[in-house]
Parts: C-alpha cells; sequence; structure tokens
C-alpha cells in the first residue's frame, strides 16, 4: 500500500497530493490518502482517513507562522507531547494498513513514523532546495531539528541531522525540469550522501517535472466579470503568509496607472481591500485564471511559480524562506520574472510596470511554458513512487 499524507495546513501541499493521487489511482496503484485534518480538508475530493490527533484551522495556522523560514529557528514546529503523539498514531497507521511506501507533503512526523514503521518515505516538498542546487548550504544548518531528534531518541528511531535532512526523504521528488533547476538530470539523480552525517543514508533525489495545483473549482461570477473587464490585471496569490505583506503589496500595485488587483487563496479577513480596482477572492483555480492575468505576485513558492510559468505569465516573486528565493531566482535567470526582497516593497510598482511594458518577460515565460506541457509531472511522480513499492527494501 502506499499513503500520501499532506499537511493540510498549506494548499500547496494539499494539491500537490491530490495531483499524485490521482496520477496513482489512474495506474491502478494500491493508494490511500491520509491526514491530520486541517485548513484545506475541504478541497480533498476523493476518500480519505483522518489520523488522530486533529489539527484545527487554528493549529495549522500557528504551524505555518512557525515553518522554515518564518518562525524561529530554535523549534520544531511541534511540541515534543504533540509531535510523539503524531509518530506514534501514523506509525500505528502504517501498520495497520500494510503500507509499505508514504509519500509527503510536509507532515514532517512522518520523518520519524516511517522509520518506526519500517516503512520507506517519499518527499517532494524540498522542490529545487536540494543539493546539487543549493550545494551544502542547507546540511550545514540544524535549524529546526531539535524537537525530532528528542523524540527520535525517545523512540530509538534514527535522527534528523539537518534542515537538508529535514526536507528530505529515502526518494526525494524534484518536481521541476532541469531547464529551469538549472542541473542537467544526470548530476541530479548521481547524486549521493554517501557517509557524510548531515544526511540520512540511502537518500536519492529524481526529477518529475512540474507539480502545480489543477483544483477542480469553479470560477466564482464576480471574478470571471472582473478578468473579463478593460485592463491588466496583477493575480496576487501570496498564501503562507500575514495579512500585512498582502496589503502592502496591494498597496503598491495600485500606484500603477491603470492595474487592477485580483487577491487569490488567503484565509485572511481582507473584504475592506475590495473595491473598483481590487477584487479579494477565496481558494481559486489558479491555473485557469493565471494565463487571463498581465502578471503575477507570489512569494516564490514552487507552487505558484510553476502555475505561473505554465500559464505563460511573467511574475515577480517575493520570497520569505530559502525555497521559494530558489524558485524565484530561477524564473529571474530564465528571464520570466523578478525575484523582490519583502523588505524592498517601494520596487515593486517599478518592476510591475516593467513586466507590463516589455514582451520579452512573457516570451520568457512562454518558452518555459511549452517545455512544461511536454513533461507530465504527476504522471512522472507517480511511476517514480511506483517504482519504489515494487522494490524490495535492501534489508530484506
Amino acid at each position: 500500500m502506499i499513503v500520501l499524507l499532506p499537511n493540510l495546513a498549506y494548499l500547496s501541499e494539499t494539491s500537490r497530493m491530490l495531483e499524485i493521487h490521482r496520477a496513482l489511482d489512474a495506474m491502478g496503484a494500491p493508494v490511500r490518502l491520509a491526514t491530520h485534518g486541517g485548513t484545506h480538508q475541504n478541497l480533498i475530493d476523493v476518500p480519505h482517513d483522518i489520523i488522530p490527533p486533529r489539527m484545527d484551522a487554528a493549529r495549522c495556522a500557528r504551524f505555518v507562522r512557525d515553518g522554515v523560514g518564518l518562525g524561529a529557528w530554535d523549534q520544531s514546529m511541534y511540541s515534543d507531547e504533540e509531535l510523539r503523539a503524531h509518530v506514534l498514531a501514523e506509525a500505528e497507521y502504517f501498520r495497520t494498513h500494510e503500507v509499505r511506501v508514504a509519500v509527503t507533503g510536509f507532515t514532517l512526523t512522518a520523518l520519524l513514523s516511517t522509520r518506526l514503521a519500517g516503512v520507506r518515505l517519499v518527499t517532494e516538498h524540498a522542490g529545487i532546495f536540494v543539493p546539487p542546487v543549493t550545494g551544502e548550504y542547507p546540511a550545514d544548518l540544524q535549524i529546526h531539528c531539535d524537537g525530532f531528534n528528542r523524540v527520535a531518541d525517545s523512540l530509538g528511531v534514527e535522527p534528523v541531522p539537518s534542515l537538508a535532512a529535514l526536507l528530505m526523504g529515502d526518494l526525494t521528488l524534484v518536481p521541476e525540469i532541469p531547464e529551469v533547476a538549472g542541473v542537467p538530470a544526470e548530476v541530479m539523480e548521481a547524486w549521493s550522501p554517501g557517509a557524510d552525517p548531515r544526511y540520512r543514508p540511502g537518500t536519492r533525489l529524481r526529477y518529475t517535472g512540474p507539480l502545480f495545483a489543477h483544483l477542480d473549482l469553479p470560477t466564482p461570477p464576480e471574478v470571471d466579470a472582473f478578468l473579463d473587464a478593460p485592463g491588466p490585471v496583477a493575480y496576487v496569490a501570496l498564501t503562507s503568509t500575514g495579512p500585512d505583506l498582502v496589503r502592502a503589496v496591494v498597496e503598491a500595485l495600485l500606484t500603477v496607472d491603470g492595474l487592477r488587483v485580483l487577491v487569490a487563496a488567503t484565509v485572511h479577513d481582507l473584504a475592506d481591500l475590495n473595491s473598483a480596482r481590487v477584487l479579494v477572492g477565496g481558494v481559486l483555480p489558479s491555473h485557469r485564471l493565471m494565463p487571463r492575468a498581465a502578471m503575477a505576485v507570489t512569494t516564490g513558492g514552487q507552487g505558484s511559480v510553476q502555475t505561473a510559468l505554465a500559464s505563460g505569465t511573467p511574475l515577480i516573486a517575493i520570497p520569505l524562506q530559502p525555497e521559494q528565493a530558489l524558485n524565484a531566482a530561477a524564473a529571474e535567470r530564465a528571464n520570466a520574472g523578478y525575484a523582490l526582497a519583502p523588505d524592498a516593497l517601494p520596487d515593486l510598482p517599478a518592476l510591475a510596470k516593467e513586466l507590463l511594458s516589455s514582451t520579452t518577460h512573457r516570451q520568457a515565460a512562454a518558452r518555459i511554458r511549452d517545455l512544461y506541457l511536454a513533461t507530465d509531472g504527476p504522471g512522472c511522480a507517480a511511476r517514480a513512487i511506483l517504482e519504489l513499492h515494487e522494490t524490495k527494501p535492501a534489508t530484506s
């Protein structure tokens, strides 16, 4: 059995696990989806199980605030008691359902529960934040690991020696193409931790191609009307961040003459921003709407960047953590947009004007769109997972 474990605090991880589930199901794979619950459970449109302890929306919001790049580096996003409870419950679930491979989107407790239950782990949430792209930087950092290691020690399982190890599994899917990541496939897939103690032994990397949301949601009539009205629209999708940044971005964009702003997928109450030039939406089918926008503004997460590029839409990325910074840099290197530091927001209007007035960036985004169209990201991910599932563990 294969089990998919999305962290429902994140729209990106929820949607990516759904993409993989659909691909595995189409291949006839034995797959289940399980979660601790949370903010985006309403988007789960396939049968799924709830593993206690259950996370509610408030707990998910705290988890996001404590996450990598946002929260304090000396904490592990869970209390020790909560982390241990999640690990034990997941391990019991794996045993009950005879799970051989677990695939997680930032359900980080799976790093320990899979070891406890003797299950192999696949991750995709590192994006391109992997050693062939980053060098040794993440392996030199031990941030966010202390709580995991206290619980690992109490359970007698393998520790998590670094930030890099926290983000990677036995098989780490790299959901991008070499042309964007900047690393040839043969180099990415030849990487090995060897005997380096900063990594967990046996970790492998594999390109899969783009992996982003295709949410089967209707477009609200007011959104259609807003996009159909005359004049360019900036599609602002700043998820997993606080309301202050969203407000500051909208305020800056409104200084650009004629530009209107569609704000997507926010969990914050920003209804007061609505005006003739601003429309605040909820969770939207971005893959259908971004092609209709003149530009996008995101925090640089893999999903939002790929959605923009797959739409041929240039973007400005405002990264809040290292993985987002890599995605932003890749888009800028491809000339498909700009990376902008959060403390440089005064420069946002000038960059927006540049994207609106130049065809160069849209042409660059269209080139990547065409490369993405030639790659079945979810299918490649599913095949890699199935190969692992069908391979006997080395210790057997």
